[in-house]
C-alpha cells in the first residue's frame, strides 16, 4: 500500500490552508505556508541528492523551521532522523553516522556542534535561524529561494521507513528505532481522536518535537485535525501560564515536572486557565498527588503509556470513561497488551509481570541491530517494553516502575515508584527519585533524593520519617539526600541514572551511625 506521512501536511494544506499551524510569539504560519516552505525544502533536498529512502538529520528546537523541515524531508521521500538540539560534536557524529545520513539541517544556535558531526560524517550541513551560519554550512532561508516547490509527495509504501528515533538508552549506544509510514500515520490517527482534537483546538507546544511524544500527539496530531500548535523552544512555567492565558489554550500536553512546575509557580493563582478542557502526561508515571492536583487548578488529566519502539503511543486513558487515579488506561484500538513472567508466561490480573504490547504501532525493528531487534520483539510481534505494571478487572494498566528499576533489599523486592508516589505526598516536595545504592549487608539499600517546593525547606530526617510510617518497614528510604533539582531529559523527564549516587554516601555514614 502506498503512504506517506507527508500527506498530513498536504491535506491539512488544503483543508485548513488559512488556519495558524504554528506559532512562536509574533510569529505565525498557516497551513498553507508551511506545506509551501516544506514543498521548497523537498525540492531542495532533491537538488543536492537526496533521494527516496535516504536519511536526513533534522537539529531544530521547537520552531516553525521544524514542522517545515520535518514535513519537507518526507514530502521528498526521505526519512527523518530527530536529534536532540543540545547533543555534542561527537554525538551528533555518532546520530548522522549511525543513520547513515545524507545531509543535516540545523538551527544555527547550536551550528557549531552541528558542523562538527557534519563535517565528521562527510555531509551538507543546512543551518536555519538568524545567529551565524557556520563556514561552509548552508544558509536554509537562502537555500529554498533557489529552488521551485515540489507539486506532491513522493510516494512510499506504507512499510518504509518514515523516522528513525534515537533511544535514549541506559547502557551502550543508543538504537535507532524504525518507525514506518503507517506506525505513525495509525498513531496520528488514534491519537487525534483519543484526544478529540478540531481546528477549535490550540496545543501547547511545550514538549520538545524532536521527541516522540510532541512529534506524534502534538505536531502531526494537530496537522492531522487542523489545529493550531504554540510553540515554546524551552518549556518554562511562567511563559506556558501567560500562554495559555493569552492564547487561550485548549489542551497542554506536558510529561509530569512540567506540570508540577505549573502547578507550584506562584503566577497559577492570578492566570486564568479557563480555556483549557483537557491536560495529556506522558514520558514517565505522573504522581497521583500531581494528578489530584492537575485537576483541581487547572483541568481534567488523561494519563497514558508509550515508547519510542510504539509510535509512542500504546495505552491511555479515554475521555468518555472514568479514569482510573495511577492508572495508564486501557490500550489503543488496534493495539494488545499483556503482562509477562522472566520465563515469557502470560500473567492474569492483579500480578506484576514486564509489559508486553503488539499492534500497529510497534517498530519494524532497531536499525542496523538485528540481534537487538530479535531480543525486543518476539517470533509472535510482541514487544519486550522493561516496564513493569498490573492490571485489573477492567482491563487498566498500571505502572509498577522500570524493570531496571527494581531495587531488592535483603531479598525483598520494592518498586521505587510505589515509594515516589508517597515521597509526592510531602507538603514540602516538588521532584523526588527513589534508586537502589550497593549496600553491604543488605545487599541494596533504598535512597531518595528530593528537591522542595518554592519558598519550602526540607528536613531529610523528617522525610524519612514521614515514609516510615506510610509503608512496609523494608521499604522507606533509609538515606536522604536534599538536591536544589533532579537531572532530567530535554522533554523533563527525571533522569534516575544521572544522579550521582555518592551524594548518599554521608547520609550512609549517618544510617550507620
Amino acid at each position: 500500500m502506498r503512504l506517506n506521512l507527508a500527506t498530513l501536511i498536504d491535506q491539512a494544506a488544503k483543508r485548513y490552508p488559512e488556519q495558524v499551524a504554528v506559532r512562536l510569539g509574533d510569529v505565525a504560519l498557516t497551513y498553507e505556508q508551511v506545506n509551501g516552505a516544506a514543498q521548497r525544502v523537498a525540492s531542495y533536498l532533491q537538488s543536492i541528492g537526496v533521494e527516496p529512502g535516504d536519511r536526513v538529520g533534522v537539529m531544530l528546537p521547537n520552531v516553525p523551521h521544524f514542522p517545515i523541515a520535518y514535513y519537507g524531508t518526507l514530502l521528498a521521500g526521505g526519512v527523518v532522523v530527530p536529534m536532540n538540539v543540545l547533543l555534542k560534536g561527537r554525538e551528533v557524529e555518532y546520530y548522522l553516522k549511525d543513520s547513515q545520513a545524507k545531509a543535516l539541517i540545523a538551527w544555527a544556535g547550536f551550528g557549531a556542534d552541528a558542523k562538527i558531526g557534519a563535517d565528521a560524517a562527510g555531509i551538507p550541513l543546512l543551518v536555519a535561524g538568524p545567529d551565524e551560519t557556520p563556514e561552509g554550512a548552508t544558509k536554509l532561508e537562502e537555500a529554498l529561494g533557489t529552488v521551485e516547490p515540489i507539486a506532491e509527495p513522493v510516494q512510499r509504501i506504507a512499510t518504509d521507513t518514515a523516522v528513525i528515533l534515537y533511544t535514549s538508552g541506559t547502557t551502550g549506544q543508543p538504537k535507532g528505532a524504525l518507525l514506518t509510514h503507517s506506525n505513525l500515520m495509525w498513531n496520528t490517527e488514534v491519537s487525534s481522536q483519543l484526544h478529540d482534537l478540531t481546528p477549535d483546538d490550540v496545543l501547547l507546544g511545550a514538549l520538545p518535537l524532536f521527541h516522540s511524544f510532541g512529534q506524534t500527539c502534538v505536531l502531526n496530531a494537530a496537522t492531522r485535525r487542523g489545529a493550531t500548535v504554540e510553540l515554546i523552544p524551552r518549556f518554562d512555567p511562567e511563559q506556558a501560564l501567560q500562554l495559555i492565558e493569552t492564547r487561550k489554550v485548549t489542551k497542554f500536553f506536558g510529561v509530569p515536572t512540567m506540570f508540577v512546575a505549573v502547578l507550584n509557580h506562584p503566577n497559577l493563582e492570578s492566570t486564568d486557565v479557563s480555556s483549557l478542557n483537557l491536560c495529556v502526561s506522558g514520558g514517565s508515571a505522573c504522581a497521583v498527588e500531581t494528578l489530584k492536583q492537575a485537576e483541581a487548578k487547572l483541568a481534567r488529566v488523561l494519563e497514558g503509556y508509550g515508547l519510542s519502539e510504539t509510535s509512542p503511543v500504546a495505552c491511555f486513558n479515554h475521555k468518555e470513561r472514568e479514569s482510573k487515579p495511577g492508572s495508564i488506561g486501557t490500550p489503543l484500538y488496534g493495539v494488545e497488551m499483556g503482562v509477562i513472567d522472566e520465563n515469557g508466561k502470560r500473567l492474569g490480573p492483579g500480578e506484576v509481570g514486564e509489559i508486553v504490547i503488539r499492534g500497529h504501532n510497534v517498530m519494524a525493528g532497531y536499525h542496523g541491530r538485528p540481534e537487538a531487534t530479535a531480543e525486543a520483539i518476539d517470533e509472535d510481534g510482541w514487544f519486550k517494553t522493561g516496564d513493569m505494571a498490573q492490571y485489573d478487572e477492567d482491563g487498566y494498566y498500571f505502572i509498577v516502575d522500570r524493570k531496571k528499576d527494581l531495587v531488592i533489599r535483603g531479598g525483598y523486592n520494592v518498586y521505587p515508584r510505589e515509594i515516589e508516589e508517597v515521597l509526592y505526598e510531602h507538603p514540602a516536595v516538588m521532584e523526588a527519585a527513589v534508586l537502589g545504592v550497593p549496600h553491604d549487608e543488605w545487599g541494596e539499600e533504598i535512597a531518595a533524593a528530593v528537591a522542595a517546593k518554592p519558598g519550602q525547606t526540607i528536613d531529610a530526617d523528617e522525610v524519612k520519617a514521614f515514609v516510615k510510617e506510610r509503608v512496609a518497614a523494608y521499604k522507606y528510604p533509609r538515606m536522604v539526600v536534599v538536591v536544589d533539582e533532579l537531572p532530567k531529559t530535554a522533554t523533563g523527564k527525571i533522569l534516575k541514572r544521572e544522579i550521582d549516587k555518592s551524594i548518599f554516601d554521608a547520609a550512609a555514614v549517618k544510617t550507620q551511625a
